[in-house]
């Protein structure tokens, strides 16, 4: 499974979990840091990732457009870098699940 992670996240979030989401990049690795959310799901669509991000724009995104991309939506508000890590870590059955679910778009963590 591949995250794409948004550009207000860390960008260290990737290789902080790679052991569990191979493959995860951050925008910035990608050429996208502030291109437009449009661009962002282009491009998680087109290459298969599934944004990671705190911003509601893509979970509204997702609800008028369905899926790809899936999204995850961290409803958390200001935390660090590591209790991102913890709480992805223990939603790492959730957002494998995600991906396999063919009916869903949607997870929301918090």
């Amino acid at each position: 499974m591949k995250l794409l992670f948004d550009e207000n996240l860390s960008p260290k979030l990737p290789r902080l979990l790679a052991a569990l989401f191979p493959d995860s990049v951050h925008v910035r690795e990608c050429g996208l840091l502030g291109l437009t959310d449009e661009d962002v799901w282009e491009y998680a669509r087109v290459n298969g990732f599934t944004i990671v991000s705190k911003d509601s724009d893509f979970q509204q995104r997702s609800l008028l457009y369905g899926h790809p991309p899936k999204i995850v939506w961290l409803c958390v508000g200001n935390c660090t870098r590591q209790q991102l890590v913890q709480l992805l870590m223990l939603y790492e059955q959730d957002i494998h699940a995600l991906d396999t679910d063919p009916c869903t778009a949607l997870l929301v963590l918090s």
